[in-house]
């Protein structure tokens, strides 16, 4: 596989599976997280909710991508998930395809993403909503674990619009 320039060159599917090029978020800050309904880091959802209103018209996006790696707690399709996010947390930032984070079928946007900053895990991604800041440029500016909250990472996303 060649090398990866940068997060925008890569593509996923959306919730719908099409395929999508990242590079219609070039030039904007990204957050990219992968959720679960059935967490107990699901009420992260209405955090990042509010750090997606606050921010979006600054360009900032948040790219949601469900995974049932983690204790079989996103078993719904993709339908089901969006309902679930509207209905509880008024979601409306993007939410991808169900993909796997780790592993053989490991999706591609994670690979790489997982490349850039490993974790004392190594390189896998440990649960649910563990976090990846992308910067305009599609440099990975950070990862974060699960238990930081959307509120703690908003400097970081203030930071970055700003630079």
């Amino acid at each position: 596989m060649a090398a990866v320039p940068n997060f925008f060159a890569l593509t996923a599917k959306d919730k719908k599976h099409q395929e999508i090029s990242m590079k219609e978020f070039e030039g904007k800050v990204v957050l990219v997280v992968n959720v679960a309904s059935k967490c107990g880091f699901t009420k992260q959802y209405a955090g990042l909710e509010e750090l997606y209103k606050k921010y979006k018209d600054e360009g900032f996006v948040i790219l949601g991508f469900p995974c049932n790696q983690f204790g079989g707690q996103e078993p719904g399709n993709e339908e089901e998930i969006e309902s679930f996010c509207q209905l509880n947390f008024g979601v409306t930032f993007p939410l991808m395809a169900k993909i796997d984070v780790n592993g053989e079928h490991e999706d591609p946007v994670y690979s790489y993403l997982k490349a850039q900053k490993k974790s004392l895990m190594m390189s896998r991604i440990k649960w649910n909503f563990e976090k990846f800041l992308i910067a305009r440029d599609g440099t990975v500016y950070e990862r974060y674990a699960s238990v930081s909250t959307p509120e703690a990472i908003a400097k970081d996303v203030e930071k970055l619009l700003r630079a």
